[in-house]
C-alpha cells in the first residue's frame, strides 16, 4: 500500500493520476478574414502560412514539369512547361535579389535612413523615390519587396510605390536593353525613361490623393524600426529574407502560370487583327504586355519584333510592362493586399497607357 501510495497520488480519497498536457490549440482570427496581428516588439518576421504552402506547391509543380509522365509530351503542354518554367526561371534571380536587399535594408541600415535622405514634404518625396528607381538593376520582382520593406521603415507609402514602378523600368540595365533592341533610335528610350517617370510620379500623387492605407495588408500599416537591440543582424536578415521570399515565390508562380496559358491558348492571328487600328493596338498592346509578363530586361527585344504595329503602341508595350502584368499583380496582392492590387493595377494601367500616347506622340 506505501508503495502503490508512492506512484499515485491520493486527494481527499479520489487517484489522481498524472496525464500529459494536451497540445496546444491554434486560435483562428474572428472575424473570418481578419488580417494577420502585427509583430510584436522586437518579434523577428516569420514566413506566412500561404506563402509557405505556395513554396512548397512551386516545388511540386516544378517536379511534375520536369518528370516524364507520357501525357506531359503533347505539344501544347510541352509548351505551356517551357513558357512557364522560362518566366519563372527569368524572374527567380531578381526576386531573390529583391528579397535579400529588402532584408539587409531591415537588418543593418538604420530606421531614419530614408526617412533623412527624402524630402520631407510627400509631394516632393514621390519624384525623388521615382528618380531612384534608376539605382536597382532589377525587374518587378526585386522591387516589390523593396517597396514593401520601405513602408515598414517610415517611408510613406507613396514614395515607396513610384519606387516600385520606376525602379523596373527606367535602371541602367533596362535603358541599355531598349538601345540595343531599337538601334538608332534614341527616341524610344528616351520616350520610355520620361513615359516610366511621369506614371510613376502621377501614381505617387495619386495616393497621396485618393490612397487609403487600409487597402494595405495590416503589417504594413504598423511601422517597426527594423534592428532590434539583443538580437543579431543577420539573424533578423535571414528571417525577413526567408519571409519575404516563401511569401512572393509562390505569387510568382502563380503569375507565371497564367500567363504561360496566354501564350499557349492565343494564337498568332490575333496579334494582326489588331495591328491597323492606332487605338486599338495600343490598347491591344498594353494588354498583352500585362498577360506576356515578360520581364523587363528584355521586353524591348519582345517590342521590337511587332513591327507590324505604330511606335507609341509599342512605346505603350514598354511602359506598362514592368509596372502591371500578371506576375507583378500576384505578387502585389500577396505583399500589398488585394484591395491594394487590383485598384492600383486598374489605375497604373490607365495612367501608364495616357503618358504612353502623349510622350509616344511628341517624341516617336
Amino acid at each position: 500500500m506505501d508503495k502503490a501510495d508512492e506512484l499515485v497520488g491520493v486527494t481527499e480519497g479520489v487517484a489522481a493520476v498524472p496525464h500529459p498536457e494536451p497540445p496546444a490549440r491554434r486560435v483562428r482570427p474572428w472575424p473570418p478574414g481578419a488580417g494577420p496581428r502585427p509583430w510584436p516588439t522586437g518579434a523577428a518576421p516569420r514566413a506566412r502560412p500561404l506563402g509557405a504552402a505556395l513554396a512548397v506547391t512551386t516545388g511540386a509543380l516544378a517536379a511534375l514539369l520536369l518528370a516524364g509522365t507520357p501525357w506531359l509530351n503533347h505539344p501544347a503542354v510541352q509548351a505551356w512547361r517551357t513558357v512557364c518554367l522560362a518566366i519563372t526561371v527569368q524572374a527567380l534571380p531578381f526576386l531573390l535579389l529583391g528579397t535579400a536587399l529588402s532584408g539587409a535594408i531591415n537588418a543593418f541600415v538604420p530606421a531614419d535612413l530614408f526617412t533623412r535622405v527624402l524630402p520631407k514634404r510627400p509631394a516632393l518625396a514621390v519624384p525623388v523615390a521615382g528618380a531612384a528607381g534608376a539605382i536597382l538593376p532589377g525587374c518587378e520582382c526585386a522591387s516589390v519587396p523593396v517597396a514593401s520593406s520601405l513602408i515598414r521603415r517610415g517611408v510613406t507609402p507613396a514614395a515607396a510605390f513610384a519606387f516600385l514602378l520606376s525602379a523596373p523600368a527606367i535602371n541602367p540595365v533596362v535603358l541599355t536593353a531598349t538601345a540595343v533592341a531599337f538601334p538608332g533610335d534614341p527616341a524610344m528610350v528616351a520616350a520610355r525613361l520620361l513615359a516610366s517617370l511621369a506614371t510613376a510620379a502621377v501614381m505617387g500623387w495619386l495616393w497621396l490623393w485618393l490612397g487609403k492605407e487600409k487597402w494595405l495588408r495590416p503589417l504594413l500599416r504598423h511601422r517597426h524600426a527594423g534592428h532590434q537591440h539583443g538580437h543579431s543582424r543577420w539573424t533578423e536578415f535571414r528571417l525577413g529574407f526567408q519571409h519575404d521570399f516563401l511569401h512572393a515565390g509562390g505569387f510568382l508562380v502563380l503569375g507565371a502560370m497564367a500567363a504561360a496559358t496566354f501564350n499557349v491558348t492565343v494564337p498568332g492571328s490575333v496579334l494582326d487583327a489588331f495591328s491597323g487600328s492606332p487605338w486599338l493596338s495600343v490598347l491591344f498592346l498594353a494588354l498583352l504586355a500585362v498577360l506576356l509578363a515578360v520581364c523587363s530586361e528584355a521586353d524591348a527585344f519582345v517590342a521590337a519584333s511587332l513591327t507590324g504595329f505604330s511606335p507609341t503602341a509599342r512605346l505603350a508595350f514598354l511602359v506598362v510592362g514592368p509596372m502591371v502584368d500578371l506576375k507583378l499583380i500576384a505578387l502585389q496582392a500577396g505583399t500589398f493586399g488585394r484591395a491594394f492590387a487590383w485598384r492600383f493595377s486598374t489605375a497604373t494601367t490607365v495612367v501608364a497607357v495616357t503618358a504612353s500616347v502623349l510622350i509616344g506622340g511628341a517624341l516617336l
